[in-house]
């Protein structure tokens, strides 16, 4: 004897909170686009400033920024389409679109760390003098617009992190907004040594300063733009999440009444935060009544470790069973 039971419980859990998350995912889609705006007509200004300044770095940080602007576009547009529900083609919805663009995000952050690594390297070699008030100012311009796009983001993410500890739809570790989140970080702080760059420049003449500036930073970067690229390959390689322990869980499934064994025990997730679960337990009764019970239990048992969507097998006997090596 065997059943296939899926918990019909977390559709309901997640239809209750279909409207706080569609306002949450608004204002994270407004954040989103705020950013991608801003980047875009601030790459403008900087070509300009750059020509005016008579600054390499800055033309060239204009061609950077407006990459990332780009980068930024296809994140809001995949982020729209990851949140489209499940089709015939795809069983599981859009949700892994969004680590297509988490991966696209970290690449380009990645190159845009060998490219500061690239031009502190050729400011040490070939110094050249520069408008350093131009820079002073556009400077201030770059980290005002960067940080208060920053900002935004982090305040959405806030908002909707503490709403949803507990909720499916929880984006605290959404690979896609962390990627560009730290994007913007970058600029933040690129902008941050450039201001500080141009004020040391101004006053001692000393040129060396903002490579060293530039090359700390390009090493911040790509450190966390690889960890987030890890993070996002092991989501897609589907690895068991970080904050779910698959021992812990196995003895807390054994210890649970009626339970005689659990096998064929998986644990995935589809975007680094919607974690799905399947298992085959083996309950040696006939009482359709003491089945019920267990699986209550089972079921609750996996809301406890957060994973939203739990698939479980009852059988019988293990005997027959072809998974339980697998």
């Amino acid at each position: 004897m065997s059943h296939n039971i899926h918990n019909h419980h977390d559709e309901h859990h997640d239809h209750d909170h279909h409207h706080h998350d569609h306002d949450h995912s608004h204002s994270k889609s407004n954040g989103l686009t705020l950013a991608f705006w801003l980047n875009l007509l601030f790459s403008i200004i900087e070509v300009f400033g750059g020509i005016f300044t008579n600054s390499t770095a800055i033309i060239a940080d204009a061609f950077h920024d407006f990459t990332d602007a780009i980068a930024i576009g296809i994140a809001v547009l995949l982020e729209k389409i990851s949140d489209k529900k499940r089709t015939s083609g795809f069983s599981y919805g859009y949700k892994r679109f969004s680590l297509l663009a988490a991966i696209g995000m970290s690449v380009f952050l990645l190159v845009g760390a060998v490219w500061m690594v690239n031009s502190a390297v050729n400011s040490f070699i070939e110094p050249r003098e520069v408008n350093s008030i131009g820079m002073l100012w556009l400077a201030v311009l770059g980290v005002a617009i960067n940080g208060f796009a920053f900002l935004r983001m982090k305040k959405g993410d806030t908002g909707h992190h503490h709403h949803h500890h507990s909720h499916s739809h929880g984006h605290s570790h959404n690979h896609n907004r962390k990627a560009i989140m730290l994007h913007i970080l970058e600029d933040v702080l690129g902008w941050a040594a450039v201001l500080l760059g141009a004020g040391i420049i101004y006053f001692t003449g000393w040129n060396w300063v903002d490579g060293v500036l530039t090359l700390m930073i390009a090493i911040f970067v790509g450190y966390n733009a690889t960890r987030n690229l890890i993070g996002t390959m092991k989501v897609l390689l589907q690895s068991v999440p970080e904050n779910v322990s698959i021992e812990k869980l196995s003895a807390e499934l054994n210890h649970i009444k009626g339970v005689e064994d659990i096998h064929d025990l998986h644990i995935w997730s589809i975007d680094g935060d919607y974690i799905i679960c399947s298992l085959h337990v083996v309950v040696p009764t006939d009482d359709t009544n003491e089945v019920a019970d267990t699986l209550l239990t089972i079921l609750k048992l996996m809301e406890k470790y957060k994973i939203h969507h739990p698939t479980v097998q009852i059988e019988k006997t293990a005997r027959d069973c072809k998974l339980v090596t697998c």
